[in-house]
């Protein structure tokens, strides 16, 4: 898997929000300042999210980015969805609606068994457990296998 720089920043920017609930909004520049991400690119990401219904904007002179819902109710799969589309695809497609012929047909089981494996970590950590560093055992566990560190 991939993960591409529009997750990567969406992810740190909602984490940045996060610690901000119930006091102002915060500008696409000043969350760009603080994790390093260009403010024209942030602006489009933060677009997407609005659309998916992950952050609210405010217009005005205290105008800028919040949470649309708690941060606890936010997933790491709901953000890269709504910034990238499905976890996984083939050609563009969801592994469900691949078709190869009989000799290749297992791969697509390869690539739904992949999916779930995804799911199984990105649905259960939420915005707010990255904010407070506190992964849950799901994360830990599979982390704390020395063979997850190996670049292979």
């Amino acid at each position: 898997m991939r993960v591409s720089a529009k997750s990567d920043y969406a992810l740190r920017a909602l984490i940045e929000m996060s610690g901000r609930v119930g006091g102002p909004a915060v500008s696409a520049e000043e969350l760009g300042k603080l994790q390093d991400i260009p403010r024209n690119f942030l602006q489009a990401i933060l677009a997407d999210l609005r659309r998916a219904g992950v952050v609210l904007s405010q217009r005005g002179q205290s105008g800028g980015w919040r949470l649309a819902r708690p941060a606890d109710e936010v997933s790491v799969a709901d953000v890269i969805r709504a910034v990238d589309g499905p976890l996984v695809s083939v050609y563009g497609l969801r592994p469900e609606s691949v078709e190869y012929n009989e000799r290749a047909e297992p791969l697509q089981q390869v690539w739904i068994a992949a999916r779930r494996s995804l799911r199984d970590v990105f649905e259960h950590v939420s915005i707010q457990q990255l904010a407070d560093q506190q992964l849950p055992d799901c994360v830990s566990q599979r982390t704390a296998d020395e063979d997850a560190w190996a670049p292979h």
